[in-house]
């Protein structure tokens, strides 16, 4: 969540980030009024609370003096009944400020772009030589041929935008995840993989929880849900604590599966592996001090370009504009892998800065000396590598029409027992 101090002292910053995200209905006037209308019952209950104590001094007076107190005490007990309506009120209107309040965004940098949708987002870096041309094979027609996913079978056991990975994509899959870890671990990240089911208050920390409802998968009857990335669970993992500058900044690489509903998104992608509901990714997550989070988001974007062009994918990175990023995020830079045989790059890694927002959900803070106040820390996220999209594009680059095969990326290869090339096997062979 953001500062409130800053919603009540400066609401018109609010309003103009408000704005700036596109998100002009968001109910800013309703939220400020509950914020005086809640002060002003807290502060009409403290005066309440006095005249009652005063009146229950008097009362003990009149009692020691053996005189009539009947009109004190019924005056006292009808400040008490007011207070009691009071606090009752006071909870009806905080949970609804506290329902509004998680959901405002966060403030975005400077240099984010400003524009409503994707067609504002601001391109700052492209690498390789896309393949061009016509009739290029999807991943689909590849796989199919190739005998490595079967979708029908998954709808069969477990529904729509489901997948079997076969035969060599599977150590594909898991080359590709290993590489992803030995990478970070030799740029000095520590390696993660946490539960892949997280309580209400961790994640909720971690997103805004009431945007996510309809994207993550509950538990029935617990309080537990299936993570959506490894992110969310490292971002919990220090909630409630205090770091000290020695131990900043703290870098992980989580590896875990991803569990998305994908809701409001029929239609779209719906075919093969691209926009599924499980998935495995390599995740990179820091907490710094806040002088530092710029720096650190170039380092998490440095390692996904890094990464990606080692694999030899082309791609593009680009900063999502004010109206299409994430709530949580105060900027991100999304790198798109360029997929033949659609003719465009689509997104796969996402790399954000988060500020203080998690954080100060999260209650996780630094402290620079011992005698100074605790501070907020700052959070970054970023993928390093989602393993379906990464797929595609591996496939889809490397498929040579001439041979019929699919060149494995050479810094592979090695996880693969020196593998160089997949090829089409007979769909009855074992």
């Amino acid at each position: 969540m953001i500062d409130l101090k800053i919603l009540r002292e400066d609401p018109e910053k609010v309003r103009d980030n408000l704005q700036k995200r596109n998100m002009l209905d968001f109910p800013l006037d309703e939220l400020l009024s509950l914020d005086k209308q809640r002060r002003e019952l807290i502060t009409h209950n403290q005066q309440l609370k006095t005249e009652r104590n005063r009146i229950s001094l008097e009362v003990a007076k009149r009692k020691r003096e053996n005189a009539d107190a009947t009109d004190l005490i019924a005056k006292m007990k009808n400040t008490s009944d007011q207070i009691a309506e009071n606090d009752a009120l006071i909870q009806v209107v905080e949970k609804r400020y506290n329902d509004i309040a998680i959901t405002v965004p966060n403030f975005i940098e400077p240099d984010v772009p400003i524009g409503p949708d994707d067609s504002y987002n601001m391109e700052i870096e492209k690498w390789g030589n896309p393949r061009q041309g016509r009739d290029f094979k999807d991943h689909i027609d590849l796989t199919s041929a190739f005998d490595l996913i079967d979708i029908e079978r998954a709808a069969k056991t477990s529904g729509t935008r489901f997948y079997f990975l076969k035969r060599d994509l599977v150590r594909l899959n898991y080359a590709l995840l290993s590489c992803g870890l030995d990478f970070l671990r030799n740029k000095g990240f520590i390696l993660i993989q946490p539960p892949y089911m997280l309580k209400k208050e961790a994640i909720g920390g971690a997103i805004i929880f009431s945007d996510f409802e309809d994207v993550i998968y509950k538990i029935e009857g617990e309080d537990l849900y299936l993570i959506g990335t490894s992110e969310h669970a490292m971002a919990a993992m220090h909630m409630d604590e205090i770091f000290s500058p020695e131990e900043l900044p703290l870098r992980y690489a989580g590896i875990s599966p991803c569990f998305r509903k994908e809701a409001g998104a029929h239609g779209k992608d719906t075919k093969g592996i691209f926009r599924v509901h499980q998935f495995e990714k390599v995740e990179q997550f820091i907490f710094c001090e806040p002088d530092r989070s710029r720096k650190e988001h170039e380092l998490l974007l440095s390692n996904a370009l890094e990464f990606t062009r080692l694999l030899g994918i082309p791609h593009r990175a680009v900063i999502l504009s004010s109206g299409d990023m994430g709530k949580v995020a105060a900027k991100t830079v999304d790198v798109e892998s360029w997929l033949p045989s659609q003719g465009k790059y689509r997104e796969a890694i996402s790399c954000s800065n988060c500020a203080d927002f998690q954080a100060r959900s999260l209650g996780i803070k630094y402290r620079a000396k011992a005698h100074e106040e605790s501070k907020f820390v700052h959070t970054l996220n970023s993928s390093l590598v989602a393993n379906t999209r990464t797929l595609i594009a591996i496939m889809e680059t490397y498929f040579n029409e001439e041979s019929k095969t699919i060149e494995i990326p050479e810094p592979l290869r090695p996880y693969m027992m020196g593998q160089k090339e997949i090829v089409a096997q007979p769909k009855h062979a074992a």
